[in-house]
């Protein structure tokens, strides 16, 4: 709710006025309150002072009384003969006549008459307030009574006793002062008898007798002062009043509750209050009003500002000419402006900068939206690069927009696009895999050829790759369609479905080179030796190193696949130095059992000009005394010649025997042959495989014997394994063989009980 502005407006104008209201009839409540209070303590004042009168008013009349009984003969003559029933009578007489509380006498001996419920306490205090003074007046207390008392001297002629009248100062008493007030005020006498105060007043509780002790006992003679009571907020005045002995202490109390004289206010204060809260109801009103007038249009602004975020064209609309319609205007052409620029956005985003053809996002949102049966197809120019590089990079990229136009034209019913350099992708919805492939024969007839760009005839030949878009896997059917091409281009077709199994998990097996370091160091990659045998001699001169891996999970891993791999990736030289390192120790273990043979590795040929490599593997083999062969491609050499030949020097300078292996696999150079200083060269196995007496295999192995042995190495032919290429390869002249028909690759402790067997049966 307090989220919106009109409410927040409504709720600030209405609590402003609330809050002023609030505080005007607070001030005014306290002006009406002061002034109240002032008219009450001048109420008090008068009535104090008008008790005053009163007060020494009756203390006069009591003491004319007094002092007429004092006076009389016959009463003065009564006391001086003691005559207890005269003067009983008398003061009987006396106190009825006047309707006095109380008319006793007190003799100079401390006898009392007309008194009877006085305590002992009491009469100690009489006789000293009376002995101490010739007329005593004030408040007089006797048992739980409080009196007005005068006492006149009896004088015959001497001081002979005292007559005392007293009236007593009750409820009654009160009340009857209480009526000569202009106001409702309460009267009542506190007094002192024996240290303990007591009140007149029979409605004032402990704590209230308690409070005005405190208060207002001890400065009786200040002004009216506001004291809570039980009844609330209450202007007491004090006036002190004349005690009869020293131990008798009074005080006349004055209160009127202020919630009386706020009570002829209470019209005034409520009709303050309902205007106040009329003034709130109204005000709330007007507010919201004006505050819906103003926010409606910023209402419409935010809900359009909305739209617009989610990507809707919106418009508000502008119904005045201030500060807000021009803000509407405004607004409107933002979002003219935002769509416009959104459109070209979109649009650059699926389109080729190049070629203005739909590129590979927009084939993808095709795809996508493919329900069902459907293919993708990539057309992909031949020697694409060439043709660039002839006629420029801006005609082979205005080429490309051509061949997209017309395979577009010849594909109506597809979607057509740029999906990379030089290939042309096409998503062709709810067709099968036959009706692709007559699409593509279709469109290959149609614009292979010569093809004029701007005036330039170009010879264009495409080659289309396939893949069904409904096939699940890894890739996306536009990779799958790229792969596609290349394998149709690796088998020299025009056209090509993906092959999944032909093309593998490349992503899996580039996992394969941290699991391969992970092996080497946990010991899961092993030697295995496999023998080669002197023709000439008939014996075992050497061995060749050959790594082995068994998977955890994968099994037995070819090693083309991981040596390939550790080529491509740069982990090579990890798997060699380790290939070294354990060659060596086990060069160690056939030497201990009495087979010391040179040990064949084979050297990558990315480490053959790596300085670092080289430096690191002689001092390996000079460490171990170490009878090494490292065996090189042809080619290795063929990248950086200089390097290579320098490192394959310091192989030789150091003991290390250099052997040329796969001879005639790869492309054979005789300027590099005569250059590379190697002890040994070994015919590629696709030669002793097709070996017979009459082939022209024969012919080539026989003149790479007379080769190599004219530049003075070895010749040693791989892959041998039946005894007729055997013989063949005796009477070539050939010097040494290896192959199963020799022995199988096997782990050290193998080669060692297979040479001792063979030891065995020669002797």
């Amino acid at each position: 709710m307090f989220n919106r502005l009109s409410t927040k407006l409504t709720i600030l104008y209405a609590g402003l006025f609330g809050v002023a209201m609030l505080a005007l009839a607070g001030l005014v409540y306290a002006m009406v309150s002061e002034s109240a209070a002032r008219s009450v303590r001048a109420e008090l004042q008068a009535n104090a002072a008008v008790f005053d009168r009163v007060w020494d008013l009756r203390a006069r009349q009591l003491g004319d009384s007094a002092d007429i009984l004092s006076l009389d003969f016959g009463f003065r003559e009564a006391v001086a003969s003691q005559d207890a029933p005269t003067i009983q009578s008398a003061l009987d007489n006396l106190r009825n006549r006047l309707q006095l509380d109380r008319a006793f006498m007190m003799t100079l001996d401390g006898d009392i008459t007309g008194l009877d419920d006085i305590s002992d306490a009491e009469l100690d205090a009489l006789w000293t307030a009376l002995d101490s003074s010739e007329r005593a007046e004030g408040i007089l207390t006797i048992g739980d009574r409080t009196y007005q008392a005068v006492s006149s001297p009896i004088l015959a002629p001497n001081l002979i006793g005292w007559i005392v009248f007293a009236a007593e100062l009750n409820d009654d008493q009160m009340q009857q002062f209480e009526t000569l007030a202009a106001i409702p005020l309460r009267a009542s006498v506190l007094s002192r008898h024996e240290g303990r105060w007591r009140a007149t007043d029979s409605t004032l509780n402990a704590h209230d007798l308690s409070v005005l002790e405190h208060q207002l006992a001890t400065e009786a003679s200040a002004g009216p002062r506001r004291v809570r009571l039980h009844g609330g907020d209450t202007l007491v005045q004090a006036t002190p009043l004349g005690a009869f002995s020293e131990d008798n202490g009074a005080v006349l109390m004055l209160r009127y509750p202020l919630a009386l004289a706020m009570r002829t206010h209470q019209p005034l204060l409520a009709a303050i209050l309902i205007l106040g809260l009329s003034g709130v109801v109204a005000l709330s009103f007007a507010s919201w009003l004006l505050a819906r007038g103003l926010t409606r249009p910023i209402a419409a602004l935010d809900a359009a500002a909305r739209a617009l975020e989610q990507g809707q064209r919106t418009e508000v609309r502008v119904e005045t000419n201030d500060e807000i319609g021009r803000l509407a205007q405004t607004f409107n052409h933002m979002s003219d402006e935002i769509t416009r620029r959104e459109q070209h956005i979109t649009y650059m985003a699926l389109h080729d900068s190049d070629t203005d053809l739909p590129n590979r996002r927009a084939l993808e949102a095709a795809l996508d939206a493919i329900v069902g049966q459907g293919v993708v197809i990539a057309f992909s120019v031949n020697h694409y690069p060439n043709i660039r590089a002839a006629i420029g990079y801006q005609l082979a990229t205005r080429l490309i927009a051509e061949l997209g136009q017309r395979i577009a034209v010849l594909a109506p019913n597809a979607h057509t696009g740029r999906l990379s350099g030089d290939t042309i992708g096409v998503v062709a919805p709810a067709i099968s895999l036959d009706e692709a492939r007559h699409l593509a024969n279709h469109v290959s007839a149609n614009v292979n050829g010569a093809l004029r760009v701007e005036g330039v005839a170009v010879d264009v030949a495409l080659c289309a790759g396939l893949a069904c878009a409904a096939t699940p896997g890894d890739r996306t059917p536009l990779d799958r369609a790229l792969i596609a091409v290349e394998q149709a281009r690796a088998a020299f077709q025009d056209h090509a479905v993906f092959d999944a199994e032909a093309y593998g998990d490349p992503a899996r097996n580039l996992s394969l080179m941290s699991e391969m370091i992970d092996g080497i160091n946990r010991g899961a990659l092993s030697l295995h030796y496999q023998p080669k045998l002197d023709l000439r001699a008939n014996i075992i001169i050497g061995v060749e190193a050959l790594v082995r891996w068994t998977h955890p999970t994968r099994g037995r891993i070819a090693p083309d696949l991981f040596v390939t791999m550790a080529e491509q990736t740069g982990h090579i030289r990890a798997l060699t130095e380790w290939t070294l390192i354990q060659a060596m120790a086990d060069q160690h273990i056939m030497r201990a059992a009495g087979f010391d043979v040179p040990v064949s590795v084979n050297l990558s040929g990315r480490l053959i000009g790596d300085d670092a490599f080289t430096e690191m593997a002689i001092t390996l083999a000079d460490d171990a005394d170490a009878r090494l062969c490292l065996e090189i491609t042809e080619t290795a050499a063929m990248n950086d010649p200089d390097a290579a030949l320098r490192n394959i020097d310091a192989y030789v300078a150091a003991g290390i025997a250099i052997s040329i292996d796969d001879y005639g696999a790869g492309y054979s150079s005789l300027a590099y042959l005569k250059r590379i200083r190697a002890q040994e060269l070994k015919l590629d196995k696709s030669f002793i495989d097709a070996l017979a007496a009459n082939s022209r295999e024969a012919l080539l192995v026989r003149s790479t014997i007379d080769l190599a042995h004219g530049l003075g190495m070895k010749i040693t032919a791989e892959g041998v394994e039946t005894a007729a290429t055997l013989a063949l390869l005796r009477g070539m002249g050939c010097d040494v063989v290896q192959g199963y028909l020799i022995g199988k690759p096997q782990p050290v402790s193998d080669l060692l009980a297979s040479l001792r067997q063979d030891l065995s049966a020669s002797a």
